[in-house]
């Protein structure tokens, strides 16, 4: 019995000792909260508590903070501190190693902790080889008996993101076949490309950027873009970032030979090998949203005119979801569609892409 009560007297001793040494913050109401302080951007600050996880509060409606451990605190004019912060009369008081600064709460921009530091100083400062952030999707269907089809579907998409730029990724490829139809060629349609945005202001970035395309059904060999322009975080936190962009274009496309199969046999054979070149502008939009902790939305549309041809242009809409399973699998659906004003004869100005199935992450950790 006297053994039971020693264990329980150091467990309570234990915890007592371990709550002291918790960060602590004083509500203006009078409740408190115990935990570590994760970060603060000025406006609100996450502290993570054991029962509850990470928990965002209002800075507006905090009394005080206290932290055990050195916070690094970023102060209006650039100057940035280190140490335990406390606070007390509408000021902030860091114990650093060289003395005790003050500042007031309003000269905050932002605090980290070593660890939000150490991932800050990370992705700001990433290198080439690291820092990437996407997914593989891979689909595969075979039938055979009264057909015999094969079917492969592919989406790739890669971020490398720091403070000031960004490079981004992506390609989406189906191809279809029936071995008992004439043609046997179903679907073959492969889209990809890469762009790199650099930040001017917080809001204002440039984009360069090149993508590529290839349809045989549209007889299509190659359509090659190039471009740049200036974009608008419109909307850019956390959760959401919702851009807007304009700029122009150099397109060189070429089409093929192709056949247009008539209304009786044999088939006619039409010639349509054409080159393309031409000046468009660029006017798009992008959306990336995120849906709690594991789902994430990404959604674009572009709409292309040619300067140099009235009336003839080029749209775009691509819409994709990645839900993780675990910290490196996921579910993934992409869908895409691409409309051409004037495309070849006897072919279609519309083709879409989807694609679902599991998506391989080349970035376990999470964000």
């Amino acid at each position: 019995m006297l053994r039971n009560f020693e264990v329980l007297l150091l467990t309570a001793l234990f915890g007592l000792s371990s709550a002291s040494f918790a960060d602590q913050v004083t509500f203006k109401n009078g409740d408190r909260l115990t935990g570590t302080v994760v970060k603060s951007d000025g406006k609100t600050l996450t502290i993570h508590t054991d029962a509850a996880g990470d928990i965002d509060v209002k800075l507006d409606s905090i009394q005080d903070v206290k932290t055990e451990a050195e916070e690094h605190v970023g102060l209006k004019g650039g100057k940035t501190v280190v140490g335990p912060v406390t606070t007390s009369d509408g000021k902030l008081d860091i114990a650093t190693k060289s003395g005790t600064v003050e500042a007031p709460t309003g000269d905050v921009t932002w605090l980290r902790d070593d660890a939000e530091e150490a991932a800050h100083e990370k992705k700001l400062h990433p290198g080439l080889m690291h820092g990437w952030e996407g997914g593989i999707n891979v689909g595969f269907s075979v039938a055979r008996g009264n057909s015999e089809t094969e079917n492969l579907a592919l989406a790739f998409n890669a971020d490398h993101p720091t403070e000031n730029d960004k490079i981004t990724m992506y390609a989406a490829s189906i191809n279809t076949t029936n071995n008992l139809a004439t043609p046997s060629t179903v679907a073959n349609l492969t889209t990809g490309g890469i762009r790199y945005d650099r930040n001017m202001t917080p809001r204002l970035f440039a984009f360069f950027g090149a993508d590529y395309t290839a349809n045989a059904l549209q007889f299509l060999d190659l359509r090659q873009v190039y471009g740049g322009g200036l974009g608008v975080h419109v909307i850019k936190n956390d959760n959401t970032v919702f851009d807007l962009l304009g700029g122009i274009n150099y397109t060189h496309e070429t089409y093929s030979n192709g056949t247009l199969i008539s209304a009786g046999p044999p088939p006619a054979f039409v010639s349509y090998g054409v080159t393309n070149r031409f000046i468009a502008a660029t006017i798009g939009e992008e959306w990336d949203q995120k849906f709690g902790k594991s789902t994430v939305l990404t959604q674009t549309a572009g709409f292309f005119p040619n300067l140099q041809e009235t009336g003839e242009y080029r749209f775009i809409f691509n819409a994709g979801t990645v839900t993780k399973l675990n910290s490196w699998l996921g579910w993934q659906n992409q869908f895409g569609n691409i409309y051409v004003s004037n495309p070849p004869i006897g072919t279609k100005k519309n083709d879409v892409i989807f694609t679902t199935g599991l998506s391989i992450s080349f970035n376990p950790s999470p964000k």
